[in-house]
């Protein structure tokens, strides 16, 4: 088959939170700028949190620094036609994904209520402590709502159907759970089903928040945190990572049909690639060049991409050293 410059997905809308930024805007002019969004804590703080300070002070390799979100917790219940229990029952997570697909869509020009074709949505959230840490604490709020409420609130299962059903969105909803690649795997389905014809639009995205936010990590040497609470991934004195929260979530459309209804292209997807590296490599959490040369091969075969035309590589890492057992 001969390529056409219709072929492909387009990002046509966008929305995210980051730690230091609200949204897409403030977060590019950090990346611009150089500058570190990472907080540290002091006694006060983490005090406030519910930590016994001078137990976790005592511990060696305590570093008290995360990226968190501004007003994680602020929620705009009645414009989701949810009642103050509900939405009090309900993990912050879900809550901010449903306000970031809302966003999301605004971004890109398409009020749900109005729109003729099927939306799907791809996504998945980080573990939830904030029934643990908050919910399981408050017996007279989980008994006024009931148990039912309270599992839909706080299980991942529910992150895209509840999306779904309060933006009345007809496409599938499917939750994705590979941990760290959660978000681009999603991506991945995504672009899979539209590809497919099982939707006309999707969002696909992820979030992870953790309560309570302000608090730190032990340092184990070896391990993939950060022992000075700074994380300098690429770089030569790169000595590991430090956890942060965040939301990210792409609008998909095919190309052709967003070029055809005049939608704002943001970037194109030519092709992705998805693999495990099975065995073959140091740890069980540490991939592998081989297996990563793989998934490229593969996203730029499904793309017809030929590698001598490639300009810019963009990735991720956790900016630790890796080291074989003995």
């Amino acid at each position: 088959m001969i390529e056409t410059v219709t072929e492909g997905i387009a990002i046509i809308g966008m929305t995210g939170r980051f730690p230091g930024a609200s949204n897409i805007e403030e977060f590019w002019r950090n990346l611009a700028t150089g500058v570190e969004s990472i907080s540290t804590f002091s006694d006060d703080e983490l005090a406030a949190s519910g930590l016994d300070v001078a137990a976790i002070r005592k511990t060696p390799g305590y570093v008290a620094a995360r990226g968190i979100l501004k007003n994680a917790e602020w929620f705009d219940a009645a414009f989701f036609g949810m009642n103050s229990k509900e939405a009090e029952v309900t993990d912050p997570q879900q809550r901010l994904f449903l306000e970031g697909a809302w966003e999301a869509l605004e971004h890109a020009g398409y009020d749900p209520e109005r729109y003729a074709g099927s939306v799907g949505v791809y996504a998945g959230m980080g573990n939830n402590t904030y029934y643990i840490n908050n919910l399981h604490l408050r017996p007279d709020v989980l008994e006024l709502v009931g148990p039912m409420a309270t599992m839909m609130g706080n299980e991942k299962d529910y992150l895209t159907t509840r999306v779904a059903y309060k933006l009345n969105l007809k496409g599938p909803a499917i939750n994705v759970n590979t941990a760290c690649s959660t978000s681009l795997v999603a991506v991945c389905q995504a672009c899979q089903s539209l590809l497919n014809y099982q939707c006309d639009m999707a969002l696909a995205g992820g979030i992870s928040v953790s309560f309570p936010q302000k608090r730190g990590y032990f340092y184990q040497e070896g391990g993939i945190t950060s022992s000075d609470g700074h994380c300098r991934a690429f770089d030569a004195q790169a000595q590991g990572t430090v956890s942060s929260d965040g939301l990210g979530i792409v609008v998909l459309k095919r190309l052709a049909e967003a070029i055809k209804h005049g939608d704002q292209i943001y970037a194109v997807i030519k092709g992705v690639g998805l693999n495990n590296d099975g065995s073959f490599k140091v740890s069980f959490t540490s991939p592998s060049v081989g297996g990563q040369a793989e998934t490229i091969a593969l996203a730029q075969a499904q793309a017809r991409f030929r590698p001598r035309y490639h300009h810019l590589c963009r990735n991720a890492w956790y900016g630790h050293t890796i080291r074989r057992p003995d």
